[in-house]
């Protein structure tokens, strides 16, 4: 898709409008994982989670995600900045991740897809650090109550060097585990400028 920068006319209020490419607005699959994203993040009650405002279609059929608009850096470009990030702030980094994920899975919510790209960090005041971690992109998250026919249980998804072993296999009883198995893999990357294990 493609994301712009748009404003509220009436309320002055900035956000990023995430536009499904036309093609792909056409695939009900596809559009049903993008709202998926919207639906998941809304379910979540986090200061780490990006917030939805609103999602639907245009006049034209294209399927949208009106979100929080954030201001900061992508965990990848800090590591492509520094490489490797000092203990004090890979541990805060890292901490703040697994808070925005703990009430995730306790509405049984697995991210599935936790990577640098997918961890914005933004300017806070009200953090010790100053700034806080915001988790992106829950398009391929599974919800409990969505069953096991959300995502065929053969379908690899997600970003391999990420991924927990029992989802590179395409098991279809992906849980909070692995989101925890993802989480640690980027801690180690943090912390020695590289990934444990590369995949294509």
């Amino acid at each position: 898709g493609t994301v712009f920068l748009a404003e509220h006319t009436m309320l002055g209020r900035r956000a990023a409008l995430k536009v499904l490419r036309p093609e792909f607005s056409a695939n009900q699959e596809m559009v049903t994982r993008f709202f998926n994203e919207a639906r998941a993040a809304s379910a979540i009650k986090s200061p780490g989670i990006v917030e939805i405002y609103d999602f639907g279609y245009h006049v034209d059929r294209s399927a949208y995600i009106v979100m929080e608009l954030l201001e900061g850096e992508p965990l990848t470009q800090r590591l492509r900045r520094f490489r490797c990030l000092p203990l004090p702030q890979a541990l805060t980094i890292g901490r703040q991740i697994a808070s925005a994920l703990a009430p995730a899975h306790r509405a049984g919510i697995v991210h599935r897809d936790l990577k640098p790209d997918n961890i914005y960090l933004v300017p806070d005041g009200e953090t010790v650090s100053g700034e806080r971690v915001k988790l992106l992109d829950f398009g391929i998250a599974k919800l409990a109550e969505a069953g096991p026919n959300r995502t065929a249980t053969s379908a690899l998804m997600g970003t391999p060097k990420y991924m927990s072993p029992e989802q590179a296999r395409g098991a279809g009883s992906v849980d909070e585990k692995s989101d925890v198995y993802s989480l640690g893999v980027m801690l180690f990357e943090l912390l020695a400028g590289q990934p444990p294990f590369f995949g294509q």
